[in-house]
């Protein structure tokens, strides 16, 4: 019984090791940082078709907020602090970004 439960517990083991390994290949990253209210770069790129993380790091004295109408996203990033934007994998196109504290601060992601 024992032998039969850690044969168990290794294949289940191995099966979340593999799944881990074939969704990391399948999804992308990138990384933007804003600075005296500009993003840079103020232009990013990624695959289409794949889920995205988008590392945003604000290097600004106070907060932002990353927003995104076309991507469906928001998220708040505290002045100096640094947070992950969760894309879903996207057809190709541009779509803006913006900081929505700064209405005047935009960038866009490239989907190739």
């Amino acid at each position: 019984m024992k032998t039969k439960f850690l044969a168990m517990a290794s294949a289940i083991a191995a099966a979340a090791i593999c799944t881990g390994g074939l969704s990391a290949e399948e999804s992308a990253a990138v990384a933007i940082s804003v600075k005296a209210h500009q993003f840079d770069p103020a232009e990013l790129h990624a695959p289409a078709n794949k889920p995205l993380a988008i590392k945003v790091k604000n290097l600004d004295g106070g907060p932002m907020e990353f927003e995104s109408k076309a991507l469906r996203v928001e998220k708040v990033i505290t002045a100096g602090g640094e947070g992950v934007v969760n894309v879903r994998a996207l057809a190709p196109g541009r779509y803006e970004f913006f900081d929505d504290f700064h209405q005047q601060t935009r960038g866009f992601l490239v989907v190739q």
